[in-house]
């Protein structure tokens, strides 16, 4: 840690830095673990100057508030520098913490909101997330998510043209196979297993929110995709939520392409594949 930054932060805390180690994760920005003379540990977010850090301190306090999820607390917050309480935790979830991240989730979609998207826009990973406020899930998603990222990732230069006019044609096909919920529902966003934080058999904390109100089945997919909920998951969550019997065949596969294009316009080409495959799904 450069010694300006350091004196910085020591000056914000009132304390002392006497050992700076490097936390995993932090694919975006830097994370390390900051243990201080007079207490602590800190946990401190490094921006590079590529997204506000402002608003992931936004995010956390929003649901620090208004939601269950055991997220850290914000100490200080600035574009480039995020200082948050350390959570003692590991990100392997066993049977109990599945169970136990099923009860959190299905408490959290129980927040409804008056529409889809939220009072301002957000982050999913490097990249803005749009949130204009919208009556209709249906419009929302193609507009907001499926056609805001197909142009991000076209941007990118790693999505192939011919597979960009395809996706296009499928989103203004998209309303034929979806559904609007009953109401809104307040999702994490971007809920994959290290922003899972367990101790103990309990989830003790959830980091790096995406968060707007949505089809609670958007967090679902983003989950199954990336292999984070398991079935002792799905046992806990369907106790106060019980699962449309088309969300895997039909919808999961379609709220699938959005994080799929996040990752394709961030990580490159190996993601083309799964995008390829939904869109064959569908015969497009």
């Amino acid at each position: 840690m450069k010694p300006g930054l350091k004196q910085k932060i020591e000056k914000r805390l009132g304390q002392k830095i006497v050992r700076v180690r490097r936390l995993s994760g932090g694919k975006v920005s830097p994370v390390v673990r900051l243990d201080l003379d007079g207490g602590g540990p800190v946990v401190a977010k490094l921006g590079s100057g590529t997204h506000d850090l402002t608003i992931e301190a936004y995010m956390l306090n929003y649901l620090r508030q208004r939601s269950c999820l055991p997220v850290p607390e914000v100490f200080h917050a600035e574009e480039n520098l995020l200082l948050m309480a350390y959570i003692d935790g590991a990100t392997g979830l066993d049977a109990g913490s599945q169970g136990h991240l099923g009860e959190l989730l299905a408490e959290c979609h129980q927040i409804a909101g008056d529409s889809y998207g939220l009072e301002r826009d957000t982050l999913i990973g490097p990249f803005g997330q749009p949130n204009r406020p919208s009556k209709s899930w249906v419009a929302f998603f193609r507009e907001q998510r499926l056609l805001y990222m197909i142009d991000i990732a076209g941007q990118s230069g790693h999505l192939p043209r011919g597979m960009e006019t395809r996706l296009k044609r499928f989103a203004e096909k998209v309303d034929g196979y979806l559904i609007e919920p009953p109401a809104p529902s307040l999702i994490h966003g971007d809920m994959w297993r290290e922003n899972v934080l367990a101790r103990g058999g309990r989830v003790v904390g959830i980091l790096d929110p995406a968060l707007y109100y949505a089809h609670r089945e958007m967090e679902l997919a983003y989950m199954v995709l990336f292999d984070t909920a398991d079935d002792d998951f799905f046992a806990s969550y369907r106790q106060v939520w019980p699962l449309d019997a088309d969300f895997m065949k039909t919808r999961f596969p379609i709220y699938s392409l959005y994080p799929l294009l996040v990752h394709l316009a961030y990580f490159g080409r190996k993601y083309r594949q799964p995008i390829d495959s939904v869109l064959k799904t569908f015969d497009f």
